[in-house]
């Protein structure tokens, strides 16, 4: 018996040691001292050995990527379930994304070494949040590593490329989801629906003392009693659990070549960019800006703070969060109207005590102009004037619904893609609409990120009745996808889909005439119509350049004809009462 029990013991412990990962769970970053980052190999081996140590641990590939390789989600849940639909009853969701700029790498060797920290109890497990990452969001750009691109950095040693697999700046695609990315991204966000969003990245617009900066979705926008929560309680009690750590940190520095203490504004993240977009669905979001000339060690271990300290409010604030957004979604359905374009209201200011560095203008010895000069052995502590109060210029009557022609089908697509629910005409249907003709737009002249955009759009509205086919869409907005609704389909939007090109193809006229033609037709539409005829003389006499320009007289007269096609400039979305 006693042969048998040491057996049995010596083959227990055989297996055990068997089992036992020898996994170093030291990071590329540690074993560096803070000088080199994970590459995308790595930062994948290194959570896929935590989730096969740590139960509480999951790592899930999901969608595809335009580098080939697909997304990855990391999820650490001290419940052990990685069912999201019943994580979101009792606890709140973190969604940390990194790697949106793979150059900008602070988030990713940050984030390796939280989830570490917790899973080994050096943090203490959070109860009331799951913790959920991207370890990389641009592969391709992380797969396309060097060490010069970014030319202001501060380290590391090597690092990704702020473009992706197809030349994409990722943070300005949320939108337009031209990127195999973007659409995966959807896919997880909707997935995961979290409360809280971080995206980590890097910027230098300026030189001053602080190594973190924070960039909060802009709280006016976000309304309500959720976006006052984030302005006057989750951003000071961030910001005051930094200052016990002896962080400091200040709202992003949002100028360029400039010095902060002129003061600066807030910045506007509009739904291009991962916070405005994560704002739509009424998700608390914040970028983390580290300062590219800071050592990078000290900007990852800031990153890192930052991060537990959000950890720790969501943690404390968790059925608070919980309460703010349930709410909002419901406000947000009772509201008659919505605001789509916003500039900073210049009757509030905020008051900061900017840490940073004199700076002045001096002469260049290359260009023989001035260049800006900052000074670091002059440090200063002065109050400057922050301007992060914005009010909204116009704004739209919310419909009960909205048509679209189902020959629209890559915006239907991506309505979808976001979880907008959609429902299908079941027959040829003729409804009493609101329609728009697209009146005024610009269009830059340069090309910004594969597209020519529009801005400063305006239309004009009237009432019509409308021809509809069976398999066209209607859209409800008492839903939840309202915000995204609105922001894509009214055209006036800055990210609406009108504005990235997505109905390009209705400001082409497509028939047109001969004027020797029409001459002849337009004299008998004049002799028909004596109001048109008093139109066209008051025009040619008070538009000298319409009076010198035949052809502007005759398309003119043919655009007030019934020949002229009504596609042209007609925006082929419609709205309900």
């Amino acid at each position: 018996m006693k042969k048998f029990l040491l057996l049995l013991i010596i083959l227990t412990s055989c297996s055990s040691e068997k089992n036992k990962s020898n996994f170093d769970f030291t990071t590329t970053f540690e074993k560096s001292q803070g000088t080199e980052t994970a590459s995308y190999k790595e930062v994948i081996q290194y959570y896929s050995q935590l989730a096969e140590e740590f139960p509480e641990i999951s790592i899930q590939a999901i969608g595809e990527t335009d580098s080939g390789k697909p997304l990855h989600i990391v999820t650490l849940n001290y419940g052990k379930s990685f069912n999201f639909s019943e994580i979101r009853k009792n606890k709140r969701i973190i969604l940390i994304n990194n790697g949106i700029h793979p150059g900008e790498s602070d988030g990713i060797d940050a984030t390796m070494l939280l989830f570490r920290d917790i899973a080994q109890q050096k943090i203490k497990a959070p109860q009331n949040t799951v913790l959920v990452t991207i370890p990389i969001y641009n592969i391709g750009g992380s797969l396309n590593r060097n060490t010069t691109t970014r030319t202001n950095q501060n380290g590391p040693k090597e690092y990704g490329f702020r473009g992706n697999a197809r030349n994409y700046d990722l943070n300005r695609d949320f939108i337009k989801s031209d990127t195999k990315n973007a659409r995966t991204f959807a896919q997880i966000f909707h997935l995961v629906q979290p409360d809280v969003f971080i995206d980590n990245h890097v910027s230098n617009g300026a030189d001053y003392q602080y190594t973190l900066t924070h960039l909060f979705t802009q709280h006016n926008k976000l309304g309500g009693d959720l976006g006052n929560y984030l302005h006057s309680e989750m951003m000071p009690k961030l910001e005051e659990k930094l200052a016990t750590k002896n962080w400091d940190i200040t709202p992003y520095v949002n100028v360029f070549n400039k010095v902060p203490e002129a003061g600066f504004s807030q910045f506007m993240d509009s739904p291009r960019y991962s916070t405005g977009y994560t704002t739509l669905f009424n998700t608390l979001g914040m970028m983390v800006e580290t300062h590219m000339l800071k050592p990078y060690k000290q900007r990852v271990e800031g990153t890192y703070e930052l991060m537990k300290s959000m950890l720790e409010i969501t943690e404390a604030d968790s059925d608070k969060i919980k309460t703010l957004r349930k709410n909002h979604n419901q406000k947000l359905l009772k509201n008659k109207t919505y605001p789509l374009n916003w500039i900073v209201d210049t009757t509030k200011v905020s008051t900061l005590n900017f840490k940073g560095f004199e700076g002045k203008k001096i002469p260049s010895e290359i260009t023989n102009n001035e260049r800006l000069k900052f000074d670091r052995s002059k440090p200063f502590t002065k109050e400057v004037r922050y301007q992060n109060y914005f009010k909204p210029t116009d704004s739209v009557r919310i419909p009960s619904a909205y048509v679209i022609p189902q020959g629209w089908w890559h915006v239907i697509e991506l309505l979808k893609v976001n979880h907008v629910a959609i429902v299908p005409l079941k027959k040829d249907t003729t409804l009493q609409v609101e329609s728009y003709k697209v009146d005024k737009f610009e269009t830059r002249k340069s090309p910004y990120e594969g597209h020519y955009q529009h801005y400063n759009t305006t239309v004009k509205s009237s009432i019509e009745k409308v021809s509809f086919k069976k398999g066209d869409i209607i859209i409800h907005t008492n839903q939840i996808a309202l915000r995204y609704v609105l922001e894509t389909l009214e055209p006036q939007a800055p990210d609406s889909f009108f504005n990235w090109n997505f109905f390009d193809t209705i400001l082409q006229q497509k028939e047109g005439f001969s004027p020797y033609v029409w001459e002849d037709k337009a004299k008998e539409l004049l002799m028909k119509n004596p109001k048109l005829q008093i139109a066209f003389n008051t025009k040619k006499t008070f538009d000298k350049e319409f009076a010198n320009n035949w052809y502007a007289q005759l398309d003119w007269l043919h655009k007030q004809s019934e020949n002229y096609e009504k596609a042209h400039l007609q925006y082929p979305v419609y709205k309900l009462k």
